[in-house]
C-alpha cells in the first residue's frame, strides 16, 4: 500500500524506491498484526473445543496404558516366561513408565505408581552398566590402563542421554530467549528514537497557522497514545508520512534512515511472529495441528483446524480402542503368550 498524508493540503501519491522497500516490510508487519488479532480472538474457542474434545479421549488412552503397565508388571510374579520374553515384558513396562511419566492425564494415586516403576527401572539399569562395566574392567589386567578406565567409567556413569536433549532443548530456548530480548531492545529504543522525532517534526506549539496546528495537535495525540502503548508500529508509519510529506515525495529517504526503519520493522516482524507462535504453542499442542497451521503459510482457517482436531480425536480413540484390546489379551497368561509369540506387545 501507498502511505498518504494530507497534512499540507496536498497528497502524497510518489514514494521513493527506499520508502517502497520499507511499505513492503509495513505490509508483512499488518497481517502478522491481523494474523495475530485472529488468534487472540480465537483462543477461547480453540482451548475449549480442544479440551472438550481432545482431553477426554487422552485421558481414557493414558489411563489405559497404565492399566497395561500394572497388569504386565503383575504378569512377571503371576506367570512363568523364559529369558527371553521376561526381558520383553520389562523392557515394555519401563517404556510405559517412561511415556506416563509426568502425565497430567493421571490422577494423584497413579502417578506416584508410575514415579516408583520409572525409578526402580532408573536404578536397575544403574545397576547393570555398573556390573557389566565391572566385568569388561576384569578382563583386562593391564595396569597402565587402570586409571585411564577409572576415568572412562566415570564419565560413562556421568553421561545420561535424556539430560543431553534436555540441555540441549534449553540451549535452544536460550537462544531464542535471547534473539527476543534482543528484538524487544531494538523495539524499545526504536520507540524512543522515533517519537522524539516525530514530536519534533510536528509539534503544534511551533505552527502559526491555526489549520495546520490543530492537524498537528491530532497526529501528536495519536503519537502520544501510540507512545504510551509502546505501538513502534504505529509510530514508524506516522514518522515514514510525516517525513515523506515533509521532504516532498521526490526527496527519497537517507541511507541511514532507510536502514534504521528496516532494523526497527524487523525487530518489530520478529516480535510479532514469537507472539504468534508462543500462542499457538499454548493453544496447540497435537503434532499434527501444529504442522497443518504451518502449511498454511499464515493464514488463520479455523474450520481447517476444527477439522484437524476432529482427526485428531478420531486418531486417539483408533488407538485407545487398540489398546483396550491389547489390555485385555494382557490379563490372561494365553493372551499375553500370544501377544509375546507374535510380537505386539
Amino acid at each position: 500500500m501507498s502511505l498518504e498524508l494530507q497534512l499540507t493540503g496536498q497528497t502524497v501519491l510518489e514514494v521513493s524506491p527506499q520508502h517502497k522497500k520499507l511499505n513492503r516490510l509495513i505490509d508483512e508487519i499488518e497481517q502478522q498484526k491481523l494474523l495475530l488479532a485472529a488468534w487472540q480472538q480465537a483462543q477461547d474457542e480453540i482451548r475449549t473445543y480442544s479440551q472438550k474434545a481432545l482431553m477426554p479421549a487422552y485421558r481414557d488412552l493414558y489411563r489405559t496404558l497404565f492399566e497395561q503397565m500394572q497388569t504386565l508388571w503383575n504378569s512377571l510374579n503371576l506367570y512363568r516366561f523364559n529369558k527371553t520374553d521376561t526381558a520383553t515384558v520389562e523392557d515394555k513396562v519401563q517404556a510405559l513408565a517412561r511415556l506416563l511419566q509426568g502425565s497430567r492425564m493421571l490422577n494423584q494415586q497413579q502417578v506416584y505408581e508410575v514415579e516408583k516403576m520409572y525409578a526402580y527401572y532408573q536404578q536397575a539399569n544403574e545397576y547393570d552398566k555398573k556390573k557389566t562395566k565391572k566385568r569388561s574392567s576384569e578382563s583386562f589386567n593391564e595396569p597402565e590402563n587402570k586409571d585411564l578406565k577409572v576415568e572412562e567409567e566415570s564419565l560413562d556413569e556421568g553421561w545420561n542421554s535424556d539430560k543431553y536433549l534436555q540441555a540441549r532443548e534449553q540451549a535452544k530456548l536460550k537462544r531464542q530467549e535471547d534473539k527476543q530480548a534482543q528484538a524487544e531492545k531494538l523495539v524499545n529504543q526504536s520507540l524512543k528514537t522515533v517519537y522524539l522525532k516525530i514530536a519534533s517534526i510536528i509539534h503544534p506549539d511551533r505552527e502559526p497557522d491555526e489549520f495546520k496546528k490543530a492537524e498537528k495537535t491530532e497526529l501528536l495525540q495519536r503519537a502520544n497514545e501510540a507512545h504510551e502503548q509502546e505501538d513502534l508500529f504505529f509510530l514508524l508509519k506516522l514518522q515514514l508520512e510525516v517525513e515523506q510529506s515533509k521532504n516532498g515525495s521526490n526527496k527519497g529517504l537517507s541511507t541511514e534512515q532507510v536502514k534504521f526503519y528496516q532494523q526497527a520493522l524487523e525487530a518489530q516482524s520478529q516480535a510479532l511472529k514469537m507472539q504468534i507462535q508462543e500462542l499457538i504453542d499454548s493453544l496447540i499442542w497435537s503434532n499434527k495441528a501444529k504442522i497443518a497451521v504451518s502449511k498454511s503459510k499464515g493464514q488463520l482457517n479455523i474450520t481447517d483446524l476444527y477439522k484437524q482436531i476432529d482427526a485428531d480425536v478420531s486418531a486417539v480413540k483408533q488407538q485407545l480402542k487398540a489398546e483396550k484390546q491389547r489390555l485385555m489379551y494382557m490379563g490372561k497368561e494365553s493372551g499375553l503368550e500370544m501377544l509375546l509369540e507374535h510380537q505386539v506387545l
